[in-house]
């Protein structure tokens, strides 16, 4: 593929509506097309200002095929101008554009080799979305990346007075006059402190140091909760201020299996808003949260850890205390910060039971009494055949541990524990059938008994649990390893692309389209379906599209992403560098692989890359090796056909010679002779 030199991007930043952004950047496209650029506006929203008819006057403004006050990219791409207009950077694309914002647009057209001038509102940037909505008390639903903002080629501050913005909101009568002139000012200090941040790193960066990177690494704790955003912008404006390392952390526990999909998708929105500011986003797995949490700060050098205030408190002498008390303990030398948060007192719910929820309870719940019923049996057995009670007790820890290492879940450990010690009372202790016991031991007996079996029991639910995920990550690495060893011994194209489809469909058990680059463009898919799919469902144009778009622009694509999210399948490259092999697609449906799968998935396609890279080295090689055989086997020939000419040559050269020269000294039949 033929690489486009890159568009620049121009924002043109304030604290508030009203100030002049879209202003300024016309009167430049003005100033540029006087000069003879090509300017074209894609969309401005013209406000109430009046200026507007007179700085759109001589601009070029791009026909849309759609609604008036949305952008159509399409035409701006087969347009292509120099430099292309496009107000409000973090606009919502209605539902059935290609991406689902509008600074994705930019990045596809700067990838086209066009120069984007936009607009920007401190509150459209994601870091300080939270901190913004503080000051106004409005949520801002359409925001940017700060990577968007940061990386911008120029950001020109359009600034003004706080007062003198009130009264020409007040003037125009703008929904925004509703802001009192605190928090105006106060939004204008947050957006010239973020300039001022943006404007340091660049003069570091120019100065040579770009590895400016500090000892300081800030650590975010990921949940599902709805207030973990704010504790992640809070980190990443942290290890932007320390010029720090940022790390987003997530412990997954057993109990996570029973979570909502509401609470997972919100997991995800949570991990993806991490990545987006610039962390790198790691999973643990484990029951204590806060060892494993102390644990990955010690190792990966961590100094200060970010979370929420939790709303858990101590309810009994033995129990755990909040989070952060144990994190304290556990990691006492580290700086912990709180986040205050006022949902805090009103937590939400992990879990919600449900209609399937509560068949699992109901099975779970059989199952349970069928063990303590058939412990209960044996018991019966051993006491006609004269056992002593101790025999009898382990057959009720044994009842125990069954019941923890069938059902995942401690709560029937714990109601098997001591309906265990009833159970004994009542049936084998004297009198019997009774829950008086006369022996002065018993009770101490009962205690030891309820504390061994329901300790046992969450015991061997923790190591079958640890076994599990031990086996799904052996599953993960061996897939890896397999796969790497596959690549190795093939010999061809569609050898490399079978064995990566089948290791996938092995590591996700789903289907998988293989999309080959040949000249420029994808050929046809390649179809595997997962064992036991009875049918794999493809609809050959929306999927080829988003397919292609992911070859042309070497981006993921596809379902889960904010690229053409309408198919089935999330489509990424087979790249290395910026070289392009091919597409994947692995059917998502709206549900994305988890971390641990991404990223074995991702090291399966750089494998593929590679192996593609390897084998067209070697058809390279095997042609230059044919090419230079070819030459010297021409060589070769020349030399001998040169060789076999020579004395004939020189005879018929002599020859001549005497009849140039010696003529006259031969007769007739000797120079018809010769």
């Amino acid at each position: 593929m033929q690489q486009t030199e890159r568009g620049r991007l121009k924002i043109f930043f304030s604290y508030a509506e009203g100030i002049g952004k879209t202003q300024a950047m016309l009167r430049e496209a003005q100033a540029l097309k006087a000069r003879g650029e090509d300017v074209l506006v894609g969309c401005i929203s013209t406000g109430v200002s009046n200026a507007m008819p007179d700085l759109l006057g001589g601009l070029e403004l791009l026909s849309s095929s759609g609604p008036m006050d949305e952008f159509d990219l399409d035409s701006a791409l087969k347009r292509r101008p120099k430099i292309l207009l496009l107000d409000d950077l973090a606009h919502t694309n209605p539902k059935d554009s290609r991406h689902m914002r509008r600074y994705q647009d930019v990045g596809e057209l700067m990838n086209a080799g066009i120069d984007v001038f936009t607009t920007v509102n401190v509150g459209n940037i994601e870091s300080l979305h939270d901190i913004a909505a503080s000051i106004t008390g409005i949520t801002t639903w359409e925001r940017i990346p700060d990577a968007v903002f940061d990386n911008a080629d120029q950001v020109v501050l359009i600034d003004i007075e706080a007062k003198e913005l009130m009264e020409r909101l007040h003037e125009n009568n703008s929904a925004d006059s509703r802001f009192t002139l605190e928090q105006l000012t106060a939004l204008r200090e947050v957006a010239l402190r973020r300039c001022a941040d943006r404007l340091r790193r660049v003069t570091e960066h120019l100065h040579d140091r770009d590895s400016f990177h500090t000892d300081e690494h800030i650590l975010a704790c990921l949940s599902s909760a709805p207030s973990n955003a704010k504790i992640i912008r809070t980190a990443a404006r942290m290890a932007n201020a320390f010029n720090g390392r940022f790390t987003a952390f997530f412990v997954e526990t057993p109990d996570f299996a029973a979570e909502t999909d509401e609470n997972r998708q919100r997991l995800l929105d949570n991990q993806k808003l991490a990545q987006q500011l610039g962390a790198s986003v790691e999973t643990a797995y484990g029951e204590d949260v806060a060892f494993l949490i102390a644990e990955f700060a010690r190792i990966s050098g961590i100094t200060k850890i970010v979370l929420g205030r939790s709303a858990a408190r101590r309810k009994h002498l033995l129990g755990k205390g909040a989070l952060t008390e144990q994190l304290i303990a556990h990691a006492p030398d580290l700086e912990i910060h709180i986040i205050p948060d006022r949902m805090a007192d009103a937590p939400y719910r992990p879990r919600k039971r449900t209609g399937r929820a509560g068949l699992d309870i109901l099975r779970d719940s059989l199952i349970s009494l069928s063990i303590l019923l058939g412990a209960t049996l044996l018991s019966l057995l051993f006491h006609d055949l004269g056992f002593t009670d101790s025999n009898i007790i382990m057959v009720y820890i044994l009842g125990v541990l069954l019941t923890a290492v069938t059902i995942p879940h401690q709560i029937y450990s714990l109601i098997s524990s001591a309906a265990s010690v009833f159970i004994f009372n009542y049936l084998f202790t004297i009198p019997r059938f009774s829950l008086t016991a006369y022996g002065t031991g018993y009770p101490v007996t009962f205690v030891v008994m309820f504390l061994t079996a329901y300790i046992t029991g969450r015991f061997a639910g923790r190591y079958k649990e640890q076994a599990t995920q031990s086996a799904k990550i052996a599953h993960r690495t061996k897939t890896l390893f397999d796969t790497n060893q596959m690549l190795s011994k093939a010999k061809s194209r569609e050898e490399i692309y079978r064995a990566t489809a089948q290791q996938l469909q092995k590591l996700l058990d789903r289907n998988v389209i293989v999309f080959e680059a040949v000249k420029g463009r994808l050929s046809e898919p390649m179809i595997f379906g997962s064992e036991g799919a009875q049918e794999v469902t493809f609809d050959r144009q929306k999927e080829y599209a988003a397919a292609e778009w992911s070859f042309r622009n070497n981006h993921a694509a596809g379902a889960t992403t904010d690229t053409m999210s309408d198919v089935h399948y999330l489509y990424l490259t087979l790249r290395v560098q910026e070289r392009v092999y091919g597409v994947i697609g692995i059917e998502a449906d709206q549900r994305r692989p988890d971390d641990s799968e991404y990223s074995i998935l991702l090291s399966i396609l750089g494998e593929c890359a590679l192996a593609l890279e390897n084998e067209k080295n070697a058809r390279e090689k095997e042609a230059a090796a044919v090419l230079a055989e070819s030459e010297q086997l021409r060589a070769n020939l020349l030399r001998m056909i040169s060789h076999d000419l020579r004395t004939p040559l020189t005879t018929i050269s002599g020859n001549a010679g005497n009849l140039l020269y010696n003529e006259n000294s031969f007769d007739e039949d000797t120079r018809r002779q010769i």
